[in-house]
């Protein structure tokens, strides 16, 4: 480089050995005695443009970004760096130095492209552990790149391009400050695990927030990432802009647009995404993603920072034909010799009616293929590895497919994938074949030496004979197959062990000579239960099988491959167990008991067997219960001989014997778990399960030919169980009463029952009547059975009683009786005889109980006689060819439904019946004759007479009944014979409840004594035979002297007055005449007369 002096006019080389500046220089004029001391830094400012005459010469410029440059501490920060105007063909370089804002004039060096060492001891571990690089992006171009920002590094940042071009012309340096500040942005969503159906909707919250000073934007986004493949890019779902823009990835517009993707700011710090019918596709973990930007100077956008929310688990469940595929297992990491399990999950909807085939494929070689049938087929190269049972193959469940590698090798290491292909038939008849294939999943086996232990164990130290002998050989550090061999040695150890079985290493078993053939009948049985637990059992033990078990454990290694494969003994071990066989026969035991040997009708009873002691199911006990009836229920074929009720074999079954109880239906047997307790229960028991109980145990053992012999039998105790009626709590109520009753009126008799033994009890009512005391026996009037239906008694149906008595039950425990139309026959002593009936268990009716009621006397009577008739006598005298009126009044009957029977009858004098005897006439046998009768019935001479006259036109009598107890006889033209002391008979007669009539009561009345007066031929008898005459000479006479009379009186008063002077002048009296006294009789029989007394004319 030169600098010219315009004072002295010299020129100064600042060059180095190699054309680089140095870093100081001082410049001295001689001339003045000036020094300035510079840097290379102040020479690379204010680029100029030399111009000479027609020619234009390029000047180098420096440019980086614009600043300020806000950035977040922590984050990724770049700087450009751009040189223009060089030398064509030469590469530039860049060193990169910053100014702290406290110290703007000290240079901190951070990285150059030219130097190694070129950064200070500030940043130069930074710079070597690249968290500050350059990145070149061409000859004339370069970014730095601090990957991780920090609070110290904000300040003025310089980037320097030194020369190449032999001269210095234009700027070699540009400067940019940057600004670093807190990062206060925060993303937060929780982290869950979520199934859904698809067609669902999904709503996810995240909640975004910041405190930056600066005006910055924020943009918020929705990620999805697939769980199998998290090295795959996420998927953008929907993201909202720093420009407020909404906008979605490629797979996720069309949905955005049909409204079926949302993202809504429901509030300043919460965004909300959702998802309405959600698809398959849309599972994975989901995420929130938030972005916080500034705009730099130059005015791009620049994202400051970015932070991502925890994730959400999101299965969704199909419901078309897509499926999709996942392999797990516990670890990728094996050691050689350890077990391998591969899981194929295959997720889809109805799994079970859908056809899958599965194949495992290792390293792009077939492994296995499971078809719909679930039958494996093997791959040629694990054919041998499968029947050594070193591998499984198999469908676990309807969509779990299960490939297992018992023992690793090291050359199973390597990709493992499951391939699935459902083939599904369609409408037309056309098989179509849909495939996925899983994720490759990496297993690596790692070579195991030999650190095998070994451990017996066994079910029990000492074992019942018959049990099972239950050895266990645990082997634990296992890496490669193992070989097991068995061994027997008696307890005092005097002979060599013997070899019971072996295993070998592929899973095969051999049996000594000595226990081949109780292993051919599965006595002995040597297992392989997994791959380090072997197991050896000796069943139906016995006592020959007591000593010493030892198990001897080998671990082998396989060497080579294929044909040339060998195998290797890398390990042995080996662990002993003593083992004591007790005998049965001398603790065998059975006994029996119950807690309820009397019981009642209905109740249960328990019956306990007991066998002691407890025997394993391997030697098995089979009891039989036996019942013995008691009484006649034996039956007359074996009685008091036991038969078999149950039997509880040795296989466990049940047996019913010949006797069963309860029809088999009431009757239950269980056992306990231990064999040890045999109960009978016997529920609702009744009359059949009344006897003797006992049980018999025999003890069995198998033998390892398959037959069965007999160990030990026992018989136990007798239990006798009595089966008895329920005590009976019937009571009637037995109050005595008596019942006075009027015939024709209704007799209600109560048999009230107050108690009974049970709810379910029924009841046969027997009603009883004694007629009297000294009868021989009461009479059955009716039986109700206790079904309801009625039996009429003999003495019923003699009395005639059937239609007027009626039976009925008010309630559950009142019976009535009723007798209508009481008749005095019905009087007595009636009671009633109350049987109580219980349903036994089998469903037989039998009768408890029975009880009478209190006596009740009912007296039916006759209603009480009342009748009166009339008795005062009277005298009638009549003339002959009169009326006799006879009258016979009732005052008083014995009921207003009495009807009467009422008879006249006459007693003549003994001269009249002479007067009768002359005539020709013959006296009655009686003295007294009937003169008229009339019945009940109203018919005329139906009483309880004959008249001797009869009815008819012509007959001179005449009834007449005013009322109903009055009651007269008119004899018309009364004779002298008809003369005498006539009386009236009065029956009283009532309708009997059978409709008949009977005689009540019969009552007489007073005497009439009639006279009749025989007709003689005088002058009254004329005229009053003759109306005519009779008026004319005792009416019309009155009338006429009244009028003369009257006629004289008048003229006389006139008279009077005109002589009054005279009588004065004469002095002399007049004459008057006294009307005469008149006497008469209005009566024809005594006729008028008329007198005059004395005194009566003056």
């Amino acid at each position: 480089m030169f600098i010219r002096c315009q004072i002295c006019g010299m020129s100064l080389n600042l060059l180095g050995e190699k054309g680089h500046l140095p870093s100081k220089f001082i410049i001295i004029s001689y001339f003045t005695g000036w020094s300035l001391q510079l840097s290379p830094k102040v020479l690379r400012r204010k680029p100029t443009r030399k111009k000479e005459a027609g020619v234009a010469v390029a000047q180098r410029v420096v440019t980086v970004q614009s600043g300020p440059l806000v950035r977040t501490e922590g984050s990724h920060v770049t700087i450009l760096c751009n040189v223009t105007g060089y030398k064509e063909g030469m590469e530039q370089n860049f060193e990169w130095s910053m100014y702290l804002p406290s110290a703007l004039d000290r240079e901190i060096r951070i990285v150059s492209t030219n130097q190694a060492n070129y950064a200070y001891a500030l940043y130069a571990h930074r710079v070597n552990t690249k968290e500050i690089y350059v990145e070149r992006l061409g000859g004339d171009s370069a970014v730095l790149h601090i990957t991780k920002v920090q609070a110290q590094d904000q300040g003025l940042f310089e980037c320097y391009t030194p020369n190449t071009d032999g001269q210095y012309l234009g700027s070699y340096s540009a400067r940019t400050n940057l600004t670093v500040i807190a990062d206060s942005l925060t993303v937060t969503a929780p982290a869950q695990t979520l199934s859904k159906v698809e067609s669902d909707t999904l709503q996810l919250t995240c909640e975004v927030s910041h405190t930056t000073l600066q005006h910055t934007h924020l943009s918020v986004g929705w990620y999805l990432r697939s769980p199998e493949d998290p090295a795959a890019a996420p998927q953008e779902l929907v993201t909202l802009s720093r420009d407020f823009v909404l906008r979605s990835g490629g797979p996720y517009r069309q949905r955005m647009a049909a409204g079926d993707l949302r993202l809504d700011k429901t509030s300043a710090t919460s965004y909300r995404l959702t998802i309405h019918k959600l698809q398959p596709v849309d599972q994975g973990l989901l995420y929130c993603q938030a972005a916080e930007w500034i705009q730099d100077a130059d005015g791009s956008w620049f994202g400051m920072t970015r932070k991502q929310s925890d994730k959400t688990q999101l299965r969704v469940q199909p419901t078309d034909r897509d499926f999709s595929i996942q392999v797990s297992t516990e670890r990728r990491s094996f050691t050689a010799g350890e077990p391998l399990e591969l899981h194929c999950t295959i997720e889809a909807q109805n799994v079970p009616e859908r056809f899958f085939s599965v194949s495992w494929v290792f390293s792009s070689s077939p492994v296995a293929v499971v078809g719909p049938s679930a039958v494996p087929v093997l791959g040629p190269d694990y054919v041998s590895r499968e029947a050594a049972g070193h591998m499984t193959v198999r469908k676990e469940s309807a969509n779990v497919y299960l490939l297992k590698l018992q023992h690793l090798r090291p050359e199973d290491a390597g990709k493992y994938i499951c391939r699935v292909i459902e083939r599904e038939k369609t409408p037309t008849g056309d098989f179509i074949e849909r495939g996925k294939r899983s994720r490759n999943v990496q297993i690596t086996v790692q070579p195991l030496k030999s650190n095998i232990t070994a451990s017996l164990s066994s079910n029990s130290s000492e074992v019942l004979e018959g049990d099972v002998i239950q050895l266990t050989c645990s082997v634990q550090s296992t890496s490669g197959p193992l070989s097991v061999a068995w061994q027997w040695t008696d307890t005092q150890a005097t002979e060599a062990p013997l070899q019971l079985a072996s295993i070998d290493r592929d899973g095969t078993v051999w049996h000594s000579p000595s226990y081949r053939e109780r292993s051919s009948y599965g006595e002995v049985r040597a297992e392989k239960a997994r791959a380090d637990t072997f197991s050896l059992s000796l069943y139906n033990a016995l006592p020959g099988d007591e000593g010493q078990y030892r198990c001897q454990v080998t671990e082998w290694l396989q060497t080579g491959a294929g044909p040339e494969a060998s195998w290797e003994k890398i390990g042995e071990k080996s662990a002993t167990k003593t083992i004591t066989v007790r005998t049965v026969e001398s603790s065998f035991m059975v006994s029996a008991s119950s807690r309820t040997p009397s019981v009642t009708f209905g109740d249960s009873f328990d019956l306990l067997c007991l066998v002691k002691p407890r025997h394993n199911p391997r030697v098995p006990t089979s009891v039989t219960w036996r019942f013995m009836p008691a009484g006649p229920d034996a039956g007359d074929e074996g009685r008091g001989e036991f038969k078999d009720l149950v039997t509880f074999t040795r296989e466990g079954t049940l047996q019913w014997g010949e006797q069963l109880l309860g029809l088999g239906t009431r009757t239950t047997v269980d056992r306990s778990h231990s064999n040890t307790n045999f109960r009978l229960s016997v529920t609702r028991a009744g009359r059949r399960e009344a006897g003797k109980y006992q049980c018999t145990a025999v003890l069995w053992r198998k033998n390892y030919d398959n037959s069965w012999s007999k160990v030990a039998n026992r018989t136990s105790n007798l239990l006798g169980i009595s089966v008895l009626q329920p005590e009976s709590k019937l009571r009637v109520q037995k109050t005595n009463q008596s019942q006075v009753h009027l015939e024709d009126s209704r007799v209600r008799i109560n048999c009230s029952i107050s108690s009974q033994t049970s709810q379910d009890s029924q009841h046969a009512v027997m009603w009883y009547v004694r007629r009297a005391a000294g009868s021989e026996a009461d009479e059955l009037l009716l039986r109700i059975e206790r079904s309801g239906a009625f039996e009429y008694g003999a003495y019923a149906e003699e009395e005639r009683l059937r239609r007027r008595v009626q039976a009925e039950r008010t309630s559950a425990r009142l019976y009535v009786l009723t007798l209508n139309r009481a008749e005095s026959s019905d009087s007595g002593t009636y009671y009633c005889l109350v049987e109580e009936w219980l349903s036994d268990p089998d469903g037989a009716w039998y009768r408890l109980s029975r009880e009478s009621s209190g006596y009740t006397q009912v007296t039916v009577t006759q209603p009480e006689i009342r009748l009166q008739v009339q008795e005062s006598e009277s005298n009638m005298t009549v003339e002959e060819s009169s009326s006799i009126r006879l009258g016979c009044s009732i005052p008083s009957q014995s009921s207003r439904d009495s009807r009467f029977s009422v008879s006249w009858y006459v007693e003549r004098s003994d001269e009249e019946e002479e007067e009768e005897e002359e005539d020709g006439e013959r006296p009655g046998d009686e003295e007294r004759e009937c003169v008229f009768s009339i019945g009940h019935d109203a018919v005329f001479g139906n009483g309880n007479c004959s008249p001797r006259e009869e009815p008819g036109p012509n007959s001179r009598l005449q009834f007449e009944r005013m009322t109903s107890d009055q009651y007269s006889l008119t004899i018309q033209g009364a004779r002298p014979t008809d003369a005498g002391r006539y009386y009236c008979h009065v029956e009283e007669w009532l309708l009997n409840p059978r409709k008949a009539w009977y005689r009540l009561a019969t009552n007489n009345s007073g005497f009439t004594i009639v006279n009749v007066i025989q007709q003689v031929s005088t002058l009254q008898s004329v005229v009053c035979s003759n109306d005519s005459l009779f008026y004319f000479v005792f009416f019309y006479p009155f009338p006429i002297f009244a009028i003369l009379l009257i006629a004289v009186l008048l003229v006389r008063y006139k008279g009077r007055n005109n002589s009054k002077s005279q009588e004065g002048k004469n002095g002399a009296p007049l004459l008057w005449i006294k009307e005469p006294h008149l006497s008469y009789s209005p009566t024809c029989l005594d006729p008028p007369a008329l007198s005059l007394h004395p005194g009566s004319v003056d």
